[in-house]
């Protein structure tokens, strides 16, 4: 079985690629230079219409989009590869919980700020798009950080795929997350034995 992901480094496709090299999967890596507009190419435009990366292929064909889905089925795709909780179990429910918390909040807070042109036709607008992107950002980074005192991790005992997610997220933020469970985790998946060459390879670690 073998997946084919377009990626960038830096980009949302650390954390599958991250899921795939946990589970020993094969890969074709397609990395793309997204400064010089490769996601622009035709070809890609027919796999994502939106020219966004990561795009994931699944041996059987199957295209996803979406990188908290595609760390969402690959958990259960490969169960007990150590990416999430049992299904089923209250651990990942809150796996579950913090993989849709952190795509629809940390991870638009972090495009609000960057991309703040996509959200405003007035281009006066856009310093304020920004500041609400970080203000919206830090209140989310709050209330990961509260509910890491029950710990270590989101899901409980064990690292899964939402802390590399997390680790991502608070890595691209605007301001510096000094967050003291937040910048444990960060660190935890930097030194971990398969995240770690993963995240060092995207500049997400040290």
């Amino acid at each position: 079985m073998t997946y084919k992901l377009y990626g960038n480094k830096g980009s949302g496709s650390f954390p599958v690629e991250a899921a795939l090299a946990k589970v020993g999967a094969k890969v074709e890596l397609v990395d793309f230079d997204l400064a010089k507009g490769d996601q622009n190419d035709p070809a890609f435009v027919a796999i994502n219409p939106m020219k966004q990366v990561p795009a994931l292929i699944l041996p059987d064909g199957t295209l996803m989009t979406e990188s908290a889905a595609m760390c969402i089925h690959l958990a259960d795709a490969h169960p007990g590869k150590g990416l999430a909780p049992a299904s089923g179990t209250p651990a990942h429910a809150r796996f579950l919980r913090w993989m849709v918390f952190m795509a629809t909040n940390l991870y638009e807070a972090d495009l609000r700020y960057f991309y703040a042109d996509r959200y405003t036709t007035d281009p006066a607008g856009v310093e304020g798009v920004k500041a609400s992107g970080a203000q919206h950002m830090a209140k989310a980074c709050a209330i990961v950080e509260a509910a890491l005192k029950d710990g270590p991790f989101l899901a409980g005992r064990d690292m899964s795929l939402a802390d590399v997610y997390l680790a991502m997220l608070v890595k691209w933020s605007p301001e510096p997350v000094t967050a003291p469970h937040i910048a444990a985790i960060v660190g935890k998946v930097a030194a971990d034995p398969v995240y770690g060459p993963v995240a060092k390879r995207h500049g997400f670690a040290g």
